[in-house]
Parts: structure tokens; sequence; C-alpha cells
């Protein structure tokens, strides 16, 4: 009988440190620490958010800890549904909330930069509010406007890089002509017919205003 007791004392003080045990590995362990499989930008032009990033991420580890040694609350998966419990809970949302802020302005960045993009201009995007797709349109388009230059005659016949674009361009506006790059009567008439929609002068020649108007 003696045996027995002892046996069965053996399995419970074996059951109760088990579970102290896991209990202490499951949070004293990298496991409870925040992570993030994410590409993330670490040379962002905003180095205080970087900082901040980190910040939050020891913040929301320490909060976490605390929660549980403290309070006995596991804020991760909560198994109470006291007052206590959801304000902890509430609260560890609202710093990882913060945490998955700075984390998609750094992630974002690191996809602008797979684009070719630089800090700089990452900088302008978000300070203009305008997106990739908008600020290469606005690029492309500068780029078309300084072929023009003030010194060519624009004769009949004249072939150039502009006149091409200029083509490809009338020809998404609901315009049907070829684009071959050469500046001739259907070329010419359909310049002048975008003027006249545009309240342009009517002249059929690609100058700044009829390029503004065309490429904005």
């Amino acid at each position: 009988m003696k045996q027995l007791i002892i046996f069965l004392l053996l399995i419970i003080v074996g059951l109760i440190g088990y579970g102290k045990y896991n209990q202490y590995k499951r949070y004293h362990t990298s496991e409870i620490n925040y992570s993030s499989e994410k590409t993330l930008d670490f040379d962002y032009h905003n180095q205080d958010l970087v900082l901040n990033y980190h910040n939050a991420i020891e913040d929301l580890n320490s909060f976490t800890k605390l929660q549980w040694t403290a309070n006995n609350i596991d804020v991760r998966t909560p198994e109470e549904d006291d007052d206590a419990t959801k304000q902890a809970v509430a609260k560890y949302s609202e710093k990882l909330a913060t945490l998955h802020y700075y984390e998609r302005k750094l992630e974002n960045s690191a996809n602008l930069k797979k684009d070719g993009l630089s800090n700089t201009e990452i900088k302008h995007l978000e300070e203009t509010g305008t997106d990739l797709k908008e600020y290469q349109n606005a690029i492309h388009n500068k780029k078309i406007k300084n072929l023009y230059d003030p010194n060519t005659v624009m004769r009949y016949g004249h072939s150039s890089v502009l006149v091409y674009e200029v083509q490809k361009k009338l020809n998404t506006l609901s315009f049907s002509i070829k684009i071959d790059g050469l500046y001739k009567s259907e070329t010419k008439d359909a310049i002048t017919e975008f003027e006249e929609i545009n309240d342009l002068f009517p002249d059929g020649i690609i100058d700044p205003l009829t390029l503004d108007a065309l490429f904005k």
C-alpha cells in the first residue's frame, strides 16, 4: 500500500512539474517574442520610424510577458473573459496595431525598392500621396515632354520619337492613326482635332501647350 501511495505521489508531482515546465518553456523561449516573415526595409528614409518599430516589438514582448507573470493572463490566446483580461487584450491589440503600422511602412518601402525606387523617391510618394503607377506615369510623361525642341521645325514627313509618342497617345484617346513616327496629314489632322477639343489653337503643331494637354 505504501508503495502505491508513493507511486501515485510521484505521478502527481511529475504531472505538476511537467505543467510548470511547459508554462516556463512557453514564456521563456523565443516563441513568445513577436517576429515577422515579411521583407522589411531597415534602410528606410525615416530612421526614427525604424527605431520606433524595434521599440514597439520590445514593448509588445514585455507587455505579453508581464501580463502572464504578474496577472496570469495570456493576451495572445486568452482563456478567461473577465474585465481584467478584456482590458489586457485590448491594450495588447493597440500595441500590435501600432507595430503593424510601422511594419506596413517598412514593407511597402522594401517593395518599392524592388521596383528600383530610391529613398528620396519613396519619401516623395509618401508626402504627396502619389501611388507608384501615378509616379511612374508622371516620370514617363516628363521624359516625353523633354523630347520637345523649340528649334525643330515640324514639316511634312518629319520623323522623330516625339511624333511616335504623340501618335501612341492619340490612339489611346480614341483616335485611330498610323504609328510610324512620321508627321504627315493623318497625324496633323488628329492633333488639330485634339487641340479643338481641348480649346487650344488648332494648328496641328506639336507645341508645349499641346504636349501638356496630351501628357498631363
